[in-house]
């Protein structure tokens, strides 16, 4: 895969003596930044960002020219400018259309960084190129060459989200079925994909995944090592259907061949495979170029073929039976926006991303009432399950630790074997309900074991308005074990569950817990690792996808400069109208 790049542009005023007098300057300030970038920022598989410098300073439009074209070589997806004195802004800036960009202007009072970093946002501005803004609040000295803490991590947020942009851009979303019981998210939406995110929409009917059972287009001698590693470490779980609706030991034996070699061929079609050319099936071996993916299964698969849980679950995992790998994200019910969501969180955390239903909100009074048990802590206003029978990785489950030994998620490259272990020990896989399942198969259940800070998201389309981003930042929660018992079996005992509580601010949608379910756009959400909201509000502005509702604080909000020009004292506001105006980025 060719990685995308972050470019920076070195400015600087092209009168002889200035040039002479900050051409070094200049030229750390590039090199600094390169070093904090290349330091700090992975790709999704694990190796450093790299980022490309311009050959020489840029005074005016002719080197603005030769550093486009060298940029234009290297796959550079986002600009960082950067200066420590005053130059000609409209004849400096970059005014590539697709690509992301910010400028870097050093507060020194010798040189005024800062008066071209104004001028240059507002030629941004009136030219509509959107660019973010990095100034430190702090007065520096020429001489010095640090990077001030505010700078670095401004600088780091553009660059991750505009790595994230630039991963996403030619890509592929695999439609494996088509819609799921008449969920909307399932309506694959061909302009929100291509036009939001530069990926191209594919469709596969899902009787490809029974064409290549048949006839036999996977890799035998992987399935032989799948089906071992399954046998040892996938243990099946308790039976919850009634004696007379429960398949015999002969069927699920059979169901279990059937969910392996359904998870290889999902994968295949998805990412292709080298090993089918070898085996006469060049075609298939390409795969899907694709960056996500989602499953229909209900109800025509469903009602007569194995559910795709175990598919859905292993694919979105940090591992399977080949080791630690990136997971591949596949939405359950082909939920097309939660993927999108699922896929944000991957890109910005590198870790797995969790699919669940944003199923019941629980006060504190039902809980002590049902159960005797007055919530407490993080708990104390009321939580909300997330469960869902699919795509819930076995990330997960909490299990993998950090140095301290706390219960985490990780980015995939960091996962350890012990980890992979330890998530699939806490997984059992129950015979799916046959009051839903008829086809049989088997679906993941675990409880998430550790109090985690995570952030929950979705993706909506809302019409009048087009996408939007919710986000909600919070914490994984541990119940009394009595008190999980009672309450997770209020619903099927036989799937992962997950107890969220967001972070509240005793405002709008997050003045209380009921208020975030209530206002939540879907019946769907993703969880990711960490608090990462005020990433993903990057990232939506550089996408032009308004964020409609949140938890974060107004300080920590980092959009394009020109997004004040909207209105600076209401900026959901202002967000809406900046990127109704700007419109999708792939126009």
């Amino acid at each position: 895969m060719e990685h995308v790049r972050i470019g920076i542009r070195p400015i600087i005023d092209g009168r002889k003596a200035e040039r002479a007098n900050l051409e070094d300057k200049v030229m750390n300030m590039a090199y600094a930044a390169k070093e904090l970038i290349e330091s700090n920022l992975v790709y999704l598989d694990g190796k450093p960002v790299e980022c490309v410098v311009a050959d020489t300073t840029i005074s005016g439009s002719a080197q603005a020219r030769d550093c486009a074209e060298k940029f234009s070589k290297e796959n550079v997806a986002a600009t960082l400018s950067v200066t420590s004195c005053w130059c000609y802004g409209s004849e400096t800036m970059d005014t590539d259309p697709k690509t992301m960009k910010a400028v870097w202007g050093f507060n020194g009072t010798e040189n005024p960084g800062a008066v071209y970093l104004a001028a240059v946002l507002s030629a941004h501005a009136q030219k509509g190129y959107p660019a973010f803004s990095i100034y430190g609040k702090d007065v520096q000295d020429k001489s010095d060459s640090s990077i001030p803490d505010d700078v670095k991590e401004k600088i780091l947020r553009f660059a991750r989200c505009a790595v994230a942009v630039g991963t996403m851009r030619g890509k592929s979303y695999v439609n494996i079925g088509s819609v799921s019981m008449g969920i909307q998210g399932s309506y694959c939406s061909d302009e929100f994909f291509q036009k939001y995110l530069g990926i191209r929409p594919e469709f596969v009917d899902m009787t490809e995944v029974l064409r290549r059972m048949k006839q036999g287009i996977y890799d035998e001698e992987e399935y032989q090592k799948a089906y071992e590693w399954t046998k040892t470490y996938c243990k099946e779980g308790f039976d919850n259907n009634k004696p007379e609706m429960q398949h015999t030991r002969e069927q699920k034996d059979s169901e279990w061949e059937f969910i392996i070699k359904m998870t290889m061929i999902i994968r295949d079609i998805m990412k292709g495979n080298p090993k089918l050319k070898e085996k006469g099936y060049y075609e298939e071996s390409l795969g899907r170029n694709a960056i996500a993916g989602g499953f229909q299964g209900q109800r025509m698969w469903s009602d007569w073929q194995p559910v795709g849980d175990f598919s859905e679950a292993i694919l979105n995992s940090s591992f399977d039976w080949n080791g630690v790998r990136q997971p591949t994200i596949l939405a359950t019910e082909n939920d097309t926006l939660n993927a999108t969501s699922m896929l944000f969180g991957q890109l910005l955390t590198g870790g797995a991303s969790v699919f669940a239903d944003v199923r019941t909100y629980w006060s504190p009074e039902a809980v002590e009432r049902v159960s005797g048990w007055k919530p407490e802590g993080k708990a104390a206003n009321g939580f909300i399950h997330l469960i869902n029978s699919g795509a819930a990785a076995l990330d997960g489950t909490g299990r993998c630790k950090d140095q301290q030994g706390n219960g985490v998620m990780k980015p995939w490259w960091e996962v350890t074997e012990e980890d992979m272990k330890a998530c699939l020990e806490a997984t059992q896989w129950c015979p799916a309900s046959a009051g839903y399942f008829l086809g049989g198969g088997f679906s993941s259940q675990f409880r998430t074991a550790a109090e985690m800070p995570v952030t929950l998201m979705r993706v909506n389309l809302v019409a009048g308005v087009g996408p939007t981003l919710q986000i909600a930042e919070g914490y994984t929660i541990q119940l009394p074990e009595e008190v999980h018992q009672i309450i997770d079996k209020r619903t099927d005992p036989t799937w992962p569950t997950t107890w969220f509580a967001p972070r509240l601010t005793g405002e709008g949608a997050f003045r209380d817990v009921y208020s975030v379910m209530a206002n939540w756009g879907a019946n769907h959400g993703s969880f990711s690792y960490g608090h990462i909201g005020k990433d993903l509000i990057t990232l939506a502005s550089m996408l032009r996808i308004p964020v409609s509702l949140h938890n974060i604080a107004d300080s920590e909000i980092y959009r394009p400069h020109c997004w004040s020009g909207f209105g600076s004292r209401e900026l959901e506001g202002a967000d809406y109208r900046a990127c109704g105006y700007y419109g999708p980025l792939y126009r």
